[in-house]
């Protein structure tokens, strides 16, 4: 399968998981067209000062991989600073936020699987 940069589903939550802003999600494949149980294949698009609340990932794993930008993560413990090539893994009942802190768009590609 190939889907076309045209073909992809753009999709914009306002306050997401509790969070400020606008999120812009452009859907790279939806869950049914995989036979793995994938819930999100996405680049997430956060604008300067939006963010992603603090949620919990029950029964999944997912995966920030951060293509440009720079944002501060909170794990449930601790607050890092993330940026460009960094990789993030949440899941076995982990929690998480995301916030952009620098001028430009910070880009995110995310990938939920279940378990």
């Amino acid at each position: 399968m190939i889907r076309k940069k045209e073909q992809m589903e753009i999709e914009k939550r306002e306050k997401m998981r509790g969070g400020e802003g606008i999120v812009t999600i452009v859907h790279f494949l939806k869950k049914e067209d995989f036979k793995a149980n994938v819930r999100l294949c996405a680049k997430l698009i956060l604008h300067e000062g939006c963010s992603i609340g603090l949620h919990q990932h029950l029964d999944e794993d997912e995966v920030f991989i951060i293509l440009k930008g720079k944002g501060i993560l909170f794990d449930g413990k601790e607050e890092k600073e993330v940026e460009e090539g960094d990789v993030v893994l949440t899941g076995n009942g982990q929690s998480h936020s995301i916030k952009n802190i620098g001028k430009e768009d910070l880009e995110i590609i995310a990938f939920i699987t279940k378990y």
